[in-house]
């Protein structure tokens, strides 16, 4: 029998400790731990901080087109013309090399160093001997343009616009942070809610049993008839307490599902992991002033920024679209120097002692006779900007009435967490006087009962207004623009 005994303890020792290593690891998580998290790994968070990046590099490509080309090439010819009547016998070869360094400046100018050098040799009846020759030059040409393409033209315009789609793109993640960081709130006060509502069906639960095993005993005693349904009311109480509890066990674990999604990327190393919440749910007040936060909202809201971008953007297309109505007016100029020698090196020493210069300047005027692209294209794009100013301030307005019913809603949120707590308290305290009542045989189950879904109900709504004011806190400063300055976020874009 010793045996025996010995034998079943090691065996539920091993159980118990079976059970135990099968518990879910529990990690316990601030708010703040959550939001760090998100910014690290949030998958719509890394998608997004590529947009900047990819914008300053395009920026960069921009700017390439004021990058100058240089240009080498090297050529032989040979031609032996044979013999002819007329002309005699012709064997000549020529070798010949030409570089250049061309660009564009900032304000319009373009420019071309350009080196040539040539050397001719041959043979030909109808000349006494062999003859051997070398020339070429060297120089710079430029061109300013006096009218279009003067205080703007096509890679200034390019340039413009890769700078503002680089300041569209860091607003872009900023928005897309403070979606993230609003959702990762709602989420964890969501899963707040959730824990606590399951300790309230927990509680609803353990009245429904405890309210059950009070009356089978009076049955057993004689207090309470057995055919008169209370024992049957217990019971549809006692069940629906446990399928509610069900219900709040799974939208826990949606809850916490919801919370994971937003903060990793690997959710198979969650997947075991319970997220418990740090803090319990709380309430604490706060003064609202909604012009305050319309200021805020006209300066911080990131899509509002974006449409501000885009009509200075449209202003800079204007602005290219107008200068290129103007007639083609450019300043052209060239100077350098000639060589010629029998050899390379003679053409060379020319160039050194800069003794054979040549040199133009003059202008070149083009007028489009009817010019019906350019004027065209800048009424549409006249009509384009009305359009984004009138898209503006739409959003201008819209933003207000969304500040305001965010502000209106937290309000509201504020002073139901006032409301609930009393309905709870005055609930508890209904269900003690009933319950003292129902114990001397002044009341009914019945009535028992439904104070004790009355207080269920009033827990749930307590909690539930607990985290719809935090929540509303969350949406009114996603409203604002202000959620990454409330929660201490360092926006950094490289």
């Amino acid at each position: 029998m010793k045996n025996i005994g010995a034998s079943f303890l090691l065996v539920a020792s091993l159980a118990a400790a079976y059970a135990q290593s099968n518990v879910p690891p529990a990690r316990a998580l601030s708010l703040s731990d959550c939001i760090a998290e998100a910014l690290r790994n949030n998958f719509d968070v890394q998608v997004e901080r590529y947009e900047p990046e990819k914008s300053q590099l395009n920026l960069y490509a921009a700017y390439a087109g004021y990058d100058p080309v240089f240009s080498l090439s090297g050529t032989h010819n040979h031609n032996d013309a044979g013999g002819q009547a007329a002309s005699g016998v012709s064997v000549s070869d020529g070798n010949s090399f030409n570089s250049g360094l061309t660009g564009l400046l900032p304000w319009g100018m373009t420019y071309g160093l350009t080196g040539n050098v040539a050397e001719n040799y041959g043979y030909s009846s109808s000349l006494p001997g062999n003859y051997d020759g070398s020339g070429g030059q060297i120089g710079v040409n430029v061109t300013q343009p006096l009218l279009k393409n003067f205080w703007t033209d096509n890679p200034r315009l390019l340039i413009s616009a890769a700078i503002n789609n680089l300041k569209l793109s860091e607003q872009g993640l900023r928005l897309q942070l403070i979606t993230t960081v609003t959702a990762v709130e709602n989420a964890y006060y969501e899963l707040i809610y959730a824990r606590e509502n399951l300790n309230v069906q927990q509680q609803a639960l353990a009245l429904a049993r405890q309210q059950l095993a009070d009356d089978q005993s009076r049955v057993v005693i004689g207090t309470v008839a057995s055919a008169g349904g209370t024992i049957e009311q217990d019971e549809a109480e006692e069940a629906q307490s446990r399928a509610n509890l069900i219900a709040a066990q799974f939208t826990l674990a949606a809850a916490e599902n919801a919370l994971k999604n937003l903060i990793t990327d690997h959710y198979l190393q969650w997947h075991d992991t319970t997220v418990e919440p740090a803090a319990a749910l709380a309430a604490v007040r706060q003064l609202f002033d909604v012009q305050d936060s319309w200021s805020k909202g006209m300066a911080s809201r990131p899509d509002l920024l974006q449409a501000k971008v885009n009509v200075e953007q449209q202003g800079i297309q204007l602005k290219y679209d107008r200068n290129q109505i103007f007639p083609q007016l450019d300043l052209v100029a060239s100077y350098g120097y000639n060589g010629a020698g029998r050899e390379f090196s003679d053409a060379f020493g020319q160039y050194a002692t800069a003794n054979r210069p040549y040199y133009s300047y003059g202008a070149a005027l083009s007028i489009p006779l009817s010019n019906a692209k350019a004027r065209n294209a800048f009424k549409a794009d006249k009509a384009v900007e009305q359009q984004l100013l009138l898209k503006l301030k739409q959003l201008e307005q819209n933003v207000m009435v969304q500040i305001d019913n965010a502000v209106k809603q937290a309000q509201s949120a504020w002073e139901s967490v006032d409301a609930t707590h009393k309905a709870r308290t005055y609930a508890e305290a209904a269900l003690k006087a009933e319950q003292g009542k129902y114990a001397v045989g002044k009341s009914t189950t019945f009535t028992v009962l439904q104070l004790q879904n009355n207080l269920t109900a009033a827990r749930s709504q307590e909690i539930r207004a607990l985290a719809n004011y935090n929540e509303a806190l969350a949406n009114l400063a996603q409203q604002e623009g202000s959620t990454l300055e409330r929660r201490q976020v360092d926006l950094q874009v490289k």
